[in-house]
């Protein structure tokens, strides 16, 4: 494709559409080439057809826009993060409409943090297989932790807002804090020999490792396999709050508890003296409204029993008065003087009551007794 030009006396004179389109023309004749720098400005949605991102010069500043097919991106499957360092295969290009230069990328690599990535990857593996990150191994955090147990770099900020938070939700914790080198160098030896120093102290039930934000590399002493199987072999329950919430060093996995931020973890390891005195404050009513409850309820019974109590001599009086009137009636059912008012009488010789008449003989002396009186006769013939 050839870009015209035209005319102006002598002069040989491009638009600067035209302009665009031969750069853009010359710059399809080179070759693929690699680009290093950082990734910033990173920006992909489903809805678009590019991932569209930065490449910046660590050393200078300078900065490359770019650009590289969603597709193509996602099957990467590099979940690249800002400020990675990247190798990117591409050809320059313009955009003409706006002259504005851009580099079409075809490939990514990570450098430099690729092999980190990589190896914290299999140490991952190794230590999963061991069961270090299984769930079952996970602790509760005590309820009333008689002392926290803070591990932190000299960084203000993270031991401050550890402070702050556990201060503020119960000021009469006892906080006992372990400083340490938290990047560089040694730092994981460091931070596990922190560890092993603050759990030794007597009244510590629970630890928190806490570090503000930061780079890739400044996290990575987090995923050293001493920390970690330190995090694992802590004899008390231990909460990471290392980094941002987005960033997963391995001693997050380890951990009993993860916590998005050091401010989070201290509302993790104390509980709220606000609630807890507004839960006594319940649970106070809820005993005084039992306790009077209780009493009506033992008043109620007490008058009841006041009432049969008062009312027992006279139903039991009653009860005998029934009874004897009952055995009175019975008495004179089967007394002989019943009989006698009935029109008998009672014969008696010697003081002895006759039942036979063959007991008598004629002129015999007799005493007959009437309901009411008596009298003496005189036996002049006996019937038997």
């Amino acid at each position: 494709m050839k870009v015209e030009a035209t005319f102006h006396g002598d002069r040989k004179v491009f638009s600067v559409a035209a302009f665009n389109e031969g750069i853009g023309i010359y710059l399809r004749r080179l070759p693929a080439l690699w680009v290093e720098g950082e990734v910033t400005e990173l920006r992909r949605n489903d809805a678009w057809a590019f991932v569209f991102f930065t490449l910046k010069d660590p050393t200078t500043g300078a900065c490359l826009s770019a650009t590289m097919p969603r597709r193509r991106f996602d099957a990467l499957e590099l979940e690249l993060v800002e400020g990675e360092r990247v190798l990117v295969e591409g050809k320059a290009e313009v955009y003409a409409a706006k002259g504005a230069l851009s580099f079409r990328a075809v490939t990514i690599e990570r450098i430099g943090l690729g092999d980190h990535l990589a190896a914290i990857e299999r140490l991952k593996r190794v230590l999963a297989a061991e069961g270090l990150f299984a769930v079952e191994r996970k602790r509760p955090l005590p309820r009333f932790p008689r002392a926290v147990g803070v591990v932190t770099g000299a960084d203000a900020a993270a031991r401050g807002d550890v402070v702050t938070g556990i201060r503020s939700r119960y000021p009469a914790a006892h906080i006992v804090i372990t400083e340490t080198r938290v990047q560089g160098t040694g730092a994981g030896r460091s931070i596990a020999a922190a560890l092993a120093r603050v759990v030794a102290h007597p009244t510590v039930d629970v630890v928190i490792v806490a570090r503000g934000g930061g780079s890739f590399e400044d996290l990575l002493p987090f995923s050293d396999e001493t920390v970690v199987r330190a995090f694992a072999a802590c004899p008390v329950p231990i909460v990471s709050a290392v980094g941002h919430e987005q960033d997963t060093p391995l001693c997050d996995l380890a951990a009993d508890v993860r916590a998005s931020t050091p401010t989070a973890a201290a509302r993790l390891v104390v509980p709220d003296l606000g609630e807890l005195q507004a839960g006594l404050a319940r649970q106070r009513a809820l005993l005084d409204s039992s306790v009077r409850r209780s009493l009506a309820r033992e008043r109620e019974r007490l008058a009841r029993s006041g009432d049969r109590l008062r009312g027992a001599p006279l139903l039991l009086l009653e009860r005998r008065r029934v009874a004897l009137d009952h055995t009175a009636a019975r008495l004179q059912a089967l007394s002989p003087r019943a009989t006698l008012t009935r029109g008998y009488a009672i014969v008696r010789s010697g003081g002895i009551a006759l039942r036979n008449a063959a007991a008598t003989a004629p002129g015999s002396r007799v005493e007959i007794e009437l309901a009411l009186g008596g009298m003496t006769a005189t036996v002049e013939e006996v019937q038997s």
